[in-house]
């Protein structure tokens, strides 16, 4: 049972992870093995804990402890449980709390790129894409439509920032994903060499006018394909899109240009997932 403690110190050094720490300073970039994130409602702190994260204490309404939170206060056991009104919990984030419960989670050792290309036959490579609610829906689409894997440059935003997690809905926690490594520094080109070393073909989505639509054939029957997707706005680096087998574009209409990365993503993974009888 966790221990319930009630706020009445806000400056207590143990709430420092709720309301006083960046993102930056939780993902302890100089000891990533001390690293710590936020986990946002019950319905993400579940799959955080059912993909194997610790949790170190939670912070909730007092009314949440029996209700919507009762099962995450269950499957955290005894760790400490620091509670207060809503008012107060406000007054101490500097924000409401949308779903009343917070949890504070260890972050686990990052995958091994090279086994996740070994496991899976679609991933998702991400580049640079800092948006964290772009990036918790494309974790989200990924997901729900069939990818094996995410693989992001080191210019993307974290996948555990608390609203990323809490876009994605905790896909987060349970696709595999990780980093570019060990060719983090060199993307495009020896990224790009190191997944063809894999066996993938490679498609970039860009708006180019000698393109493949989403719908063809080629997509569909590659034996491992890397989907290939950039940063809002922007869009995918030129040498990124010369460095592919394939540039891919999303037929329009009423002269609509381009997507949201995320809808865009959501569109291709879905031709992916969708095979022809």
């Amino acid at each position: 049972m966790a221990r319930i403690i009630h706020i009445t110190d806000f400056d207590d050094p143990a709430l420092d992870v709720y309301a006083r720490l960046t993102e930056g300073q939780l993902l302890c970039r100089a000891d990533p093995e001390q690293g710590l994130f936020i986990a946002e409602s019950p319905n993400v702190i579940l799959r955080a804990l059912d993909g194997g994260y610790e949790p170190v204490s939670l912070l909730m309404e007092e009314k949440h402890i029996a209700g919507q939170a009762a099962e995450v206060v269950r499957r955290c056991g005894d760790v400490p449980l620091y509670t207060a009104p809503l008012d107060v919990l406000t007054q101490l984030t500097g924000f409401p709390l949308t779903r009343g419960v917070l949890c504070a989670m260890r972050r686990r050792p990052l995958s091994d790129p090279a086994a996740l290309c070994k496991a899976s036959r679609r991933i998702a490579i991400l580049e640079d894409v800092m948006n964290p609610t772009n990036l918790g829906a494309i974790f989200r689409s990924a997901a729900a439509l069939g990818m094996d894997a995410v693989l992001l440059t080191p210019g993307c935003c974290d996948p555990l920032y608390r609203r990323c997690a809490r876009v994605s809905m905790g896909t987060v926690f349970q696709i595999p994903w990780a980093y570019i490594t060990p060719y983090r520094h060199l993307w495009p080109q020896a990224g790009l060499a190191w997944l063809r070393g894999w066996g993938y073909e490679t498609a970039a989505m860009a708006l180019r006018d000698n393109t493949l639509s989403v719908t063809d054939s080629r997509l569909r029957g590659a034996e491992k394909l890397a989907v290939i997707l950039g940063t809002e706005g922007d869009g995918l680096r030129e040498e990124t899109i010369a460095g592919c087998d394939y540039t891919v574009k999303i037929p329009m209409s009423h002269a609509v240009d381009s997507l949201n990365v995320a809808a865009a993503s959501a569109v291709i993974f879905w031709e992916l997932s969708n095979k022809e009888e």
